[in-house]
């Protein structure tokens, strides 16, 4: 991910090329999570059954953040806005029109309860 995105991350805005890191997952696998499973030795097979049909990914500077289903809640996975120095300036997302925060505007279901499991 670090070579992928050599050129589309941005720490002092981290908000800055969100809509590139956004990875999907949507019945069709992501060619950067099968190029990444491939360097470790996972075939596609085997990867259509570790990770959900329907998942959505957002990896930011200070925030990793996923969504399984086109309907299910946005979830932190994780956050590193509380180990930044006190004298660093608070990341916001207040006001930002982000690839996340697009997909929570657009939601018209009720979220649905999911469970993601990493081993």
């Amino acid at each position: 991910l670090a070579e992928h995105y050599k050129h589309h991350w941005f720490p002092e805005k981290p908000f800055k090329g969100s809509g590139y890191r956004c990875i999907r997952i949507n019945h069709k696998m992501d060619p950067i999570i099968s190029k990444a499973a491939s360097q470790i030795g996972l075939s596609l097979p085997q990867l259509y059954q570790l990770l959900p049909s329907e998942l959505t990914l957002w990896v930011d500077p200070y925030e990793v953040s996923y969504r399984i289903g086109e309907d299910g809640s946005i979830c932190v996975l994780y956050d590193a806005t509380a180990t930044k120095p006190a004298s660093s300036k608070p990341v916001s997302s207040y006001g930002m029109l982000t690839c996340k925060n697009q997909m929570m505007l657009g939601r018209t279901s009720p979220s649905k309860n999911y469970i993601m499991t990493v081993s």
